[in-house]
């Protein structure tokens, strides 16, 4: 919304402060500033307020604004005096004004820094964190304009909005003056502050989602008058899984005659609905979707899935139709799903819903499925259907106007019904904020990713959103960071997922392998190996097992302690006549789980080669049915033994068994055991979130997945044991050790680089010298060896005599930098005559001393050459990576990644994860070189980016780590105005 003249030139309208934010009860509104426009909306939205809301307001009694309050509150000039809206459907629903004042309290101007600050939110709208959004939005305009501090007077009765001042996180104090509440709050944001608007976004988003997918009544609108179409296959489906809520069927072309459709009330309009209308899946043409989604937000419709495409994956026209229509949806509070989207389903027993294309509902299950593509989202569906895997709840966003994976995150968070997300993206539309709640989520349940679009540097079709420009491998590192499980396929999600969903979660890296096949057996031994993992020497049963000898051996592979888990390998077993066998599994399949029941909580899988219906046979014979509620404390340990119980279809459960939960219509036999990943660590069980009171640790059938192929059920094994590995490690936080705050000098670094800075008008910022960058890091602690220039041998010479023998002559020119294997560098020059000798060498041989640039610089102690960086990509954040110095680590990609800022655990696991770390370590005999001091310069490196995002980016090439400390031999620094962050200030919903 644009200023009138009538408001000063000097202070344009900011239309950064617009922004769409989702509120406690998961309904949207948009927040912008005041303008003179809104003298109407202002008037109206006060008729609404009940007189006890206006007389805490204003103290008084206050039927009616006079035409001078008016004025007053809608003519701001965005920096003394701001006033901030809450819109739905375009009205407001709440106000918040701030007034600069200064110590006595009167109207004031900068440099005053406090300001009075006064809220109204109307009655309907109390409850839904209204002014709390308000709150954040207004405290972020406040310190942009140089406001330190909120003083505020509330009535000891206006318990509400104390608490909201109160719940706010900032440093307050608070006084009884004149017979009210006088607040003071300092706005600088804290850690509590932060912890409650991520805390807030997260249970808003949340319940979002949790709002689309679990709508009491479903509007189809575009239903088809004719079987076929998308409209009527929507509806088709939602009927056939059984909704529990109500249906209508919608579609202006309906003759007026026509009462039902299918069985369900048909309608022209969503006006002619007696009954409000919670989810509408919208099956339109493109060009009709506007009308439909204005009759849906004047009717109160809470929420969308826009089947239609025809949007941004059609170029830059239908890029903008995509904004639009989200704009439209948020501007009446309702989220979408899509637009191009393929549907949602929620399996819940008190939902059933299927407001998709997919015509087979999946069973009732553990596992929440996110993609952003419908073809993919069919594949995933049918490959679990095949597979015998249920599912909790499915989105498939389609372009992904809104709705996104973070949003699902924060839902599977929630989720007591999902115990494994599974997510196939595209696109991040917001990295930090994605690695910070996968991480959140992966504490107290596996996320299993699958990212589309790695090698393409752009985004695919239809996802407006900003383009990461870090390397696919550093997205890959920096999700394991976060403790996602990154796979490559959707075939590898599937698997993983299945042995996350039904088995407990490894203690550590011991296979022990079984099967009545020795070369199936070895295949799996080597794979194990291939992996990472430890086995055992397979077992060979010999071709004459039987279901009992699988069953006893299985059973004492649990019972062993020096095994983790164990890897059961079968083919067609030799019958009584001396003939294979094949069967249809069924009788193997019951001797497993049988000894699963009775074993230890050790996670088990089972590779097969044409055993008919053993995997179908395993899944009906384990049920994927939701837990049992329990509640259990925070530090309750697994359990070392397992129980079971088999229910067969219509026949009553033993005596003294539990009820039996929901199975999925093709399950035959369940058998229950206490297994499941939510219960099979101590440490990382006390993780505290909402959902995790009761069932996080809650016993539940555990289903053995199959896999046709070792390596397949050894791959997905070895996801579960660095996950369980990651999980171990999560439960107890790295740290930042105490001692850097005393050899840092934050000031200083800051001064230094705000006088770069100023001298640098360009917005790409600089590159520092060599003796700028070398003072820079020196505040944090970072001592870079000096080097002296050689424009000529008698300069080089001089160089030498002032450092001292041996030293090294090296170019600096930036096509020869840090290239020994062109001959740019010599080391261990002793003396005079070596020096004047390997200068006439290096200048004979690469030019002229004015194209190389070269330096004399004093030998460092022996040591292995590393490299240590830290940038900052837009997107991604703050990244700092390490790897080992040379051509071989830079061919083969060696280098490892962690996000800014990095604690003493990052930075350990930063020098380890390379594939070249033994040569750190003594590989063939060498001495170890001084790791403590490699790790203590990554936390220095990271602190100075952290601290200071203007430094965009750091090389510190070469760093020789000598077996007693390290030397920094070379420092590259660029400074630039530091990109705007997407992950901090007040909650609000992306605009792409």
């Amino acid at each position: 919304m644009e200023p009138t003249p009538e408001q000063s030139p000097h202070h344009a309208y900011p239309d950064h402060w617009e922004a769409d934010v989702v509120l406690r009860d998961g309904g949207t509104a948009r927040i912008r500033p005041i303008t003179t426009d809104d003298a109407e909306r202002l008037v109206s939205f006060y008729e609404q307020v009940s007189d006890e809301s206006k007389y805490y307001r204003f103290f008084a009694p206050y039927p009616r604004l006079s035409d001078r309050d008016v004025h007053r509150f809608t003519h701001h000039d965005y920096v003394d005096r701001v006033g901030l809206a809450v819109t739905i459907g375009g009205e407001f629903i709440g106000t918040v004004r701030y007034d600069r004042i200064d110590d006595t309290g009167r109207p004031a101007s900068a440099p005053a820094d406090e300001a009075e600050v006064a809220f109204l939110v109307q009655d309907a709208h109390q409850g839904r964190g209204v002014a709390s959004a308000l709150l954040e939005h207004i405290a972020a305009v406040a310190r942009e304009r140089g406001i330190r501090r909120f003083a505020a007077e509330v009535l000891p009765a206006n318990n509400k909005m104390i608490k909201v001042f109160r719940d706010g996180g900032y440093t307050q104090r608070r006084s009884f003056e004149d017979g009210s509440v006088h607040l003071t709050l300092d706005l600088e944001p804290t850690e509590k502050s932060l912890a409650v608007q991520r805390g807030r976004e997260q249970r808003a988003e949340a319940r979002s989602v949790q709002r689309l997918l679990a709508p009491g009544s479903v509007a189809v609108i575009g239903t088809g008058r004719t079987p076929g179409g998308v409209g009527r296959t929507v509806l088709r489906n939602l009927l056939a899984a059984g909704y529990t809520g109500r249906t209508y069927a919608v579609n202006r072309a309906f003759d007026e005659g026509l009462a039902t459709l299918d069985g369900v009330p048909a309608h022209r309009s969503l006006g002619e609905i007696d009954e409000q209308v919670d989810l509408a899946v919208i099956a339109v043409p493109a060009h009709r979707v506007p009308e439909a989604v204005a009759d849906c937000g004047e009717h109160g419709v809470q929420g969308l899935v826009v089947l239609s495409a025809g949007y941004a994956e059609r170029g830059a026209e239908g890029r903008e139709l995509q904004r639009e229509l989200v704009r439209q949806a948020r501007s009446y509070g309702m989220r979408i799903i899509g637009p191009n989207a393929f549907g949602i389903i929620n399996t819940a027993e008190t939902v059933r819903l299927n407001a998709s294309l997919a015509p087979e509902s999946p069973a009732r299950g553990r596992i929440g499925l996110f993609t952003q593509s419908g073809a993919i989202g069919i594949a995933l569906l049918s490959g679990l259907h095949r597979r015998g895997a249920g599912l909790s709840s499915f989105i498939s966003a389609g372009n992904r106007a809104d709705v996104s994976g973070n949003d699902f995150l924060q839902y599977s968070f929630e989720d007591p019904d999902t115990d494994v997300a599974l997510l196939y993206l595209e696109s991040l539309g917001n990295p930090r904020k994605f690695t910070r709640l996968a991480r959140r989520t992966a504490a107290v349940k596996p996320v299993v990713v699958v990212k589309g679009a790695r090698h393409s540097g752009t985004n695919p079709p239809g996802h407006a959103v900003p383009v990461s420009r870090i390397p696919d491998t550093t997205v890959s590192a920096l999700m394991r960071q976060a403790g996602v499980i990154r796979v490559d396929t959707v075939t590898e999600m599937v698997d993983a997922g299945l042995l996350l969903a039904g088995q407990p979660l490894p203690a550590g890296t011991r296979v022990a392998i079984l099967g009545n096949s020795e070369s199936l057996g070895l295949l799996t031994y080597d794979a194990c190996l291939a992996e990472g993992l430890r086995p055992r020497p397979p077992i060979d049963l010999t071709t004459a097992a039987s279901p009992q000898d699988f069953r006893d051996a299985l059973a004492e592979a649990l019972a062993d302690g020096t095994c983790d888990a164990v890897i059961v390998t079968a083919i067609p077993w030799v019958g009584e006549n001396g003939e294979a066998e094949t069967g249809d599994g069924q009788v193997l399949a019951e001797a497993l789980t049988k000894a699963v029941a009775g074993g230890s909580a050790k996670p088990v899988a089972v590779v097969h080669v044409e055993i008919g219906g053993l995997a179908e046979a395993l899944a009906a014979a384990s049920s994927t049915a939701a837990p049992r509620p329990r509640t259990v404390t925070p530090a309750a340990q697994p359990r070392a033994a397992t129980t079971a119980r088999a229910t067969t279809a219509g026949t009553p459960a033993p005596q003294g068994a539990a009820p039996a939960a929901p199975a999925a219509p093709e399950a035959a036999t369940t058998f229950e055991a206490t297994t499941g990943p939510g219960a099979t660590t101590g440490p990382e069980a006390a993780t505290s979130h909402e959902a995790a009171t009761s069932q996080e640790a809650t016993p539940r059938p555990g289903r053995i997945p199959a896999y046709p192929a070792a390596e397949r059920a050894v791959r997905a094994l070895a996801e579960a044991v660095k996950y369980a590995q990651w999980r171990r490690q999560a439960a107890v936080p790295g740290k930042i050790p105490e001692f850097l705050d005393d050899t840092i000098d934050e000031a200083g670094a800051a001064a230094l680089i705000e006088a770069q800075l100023a001298t640098a008008p360009d917005p790409r910022g600089r590159p520092l010298s060599h003796d700028e960058a070398r003072e820079l890091l020196g505040h944090y602690g970072i001592d870079v060896r000096p080097t002296l220039p050689a424009p000529d041998p008698e300069a080089a010479v001089a160089a030498a005599a002032r450092l001292g023998y041996p030293v090294a002559l090296k170019t600096t020119a930036p096509h020869l930098r840090h290239r020994a294997d062109l001959g740019g560098v010599r080391l261990d020059v002793a003396d005079e005559e070596a020096l004047r000798r390997a200068y006439g060498e290096l200048t004979d041989l690469l030019g002229k001393p004015a194209e190389l640039l070269p330096v004399v610089q004093a030998m460092a102690p022996r040591g292995v050459d590393t490299v240590v960086r830290a940038s900052i990509d837009a997107a991604a954040g703050a990244i700092l990576s390490f790897g080992l110095a040379g051509a071989p680590s830079e061919l083969l990609g060696d280098t490892a990644h962690r996000l800014v800022p990095a604690t003493d655990r990052d930075a350990a696991e930063l020098i380890r994860s390379i594939r070249a770390a033994p040569v750190l370590f003594g590989w063939r005999g060498s001495a170890p070189v001084d790791t403590a001091a490699l790790e203590e310069l990554l936390l220095r490196l990271s602190r100075l980016v952290d601290d200071h995002p203007e430094v965009v980016s750091v090389a510190l090439e070469p760093v020789v780590v000598a077996p007693q400390g390290l030397t920094v031999l070379g420092a590259s620094v660029r400074l630039a105005p530091p990109p705007a962050r997407s992950d901090v200030g007040p909650r609000r919903l992306p605009n792409y």
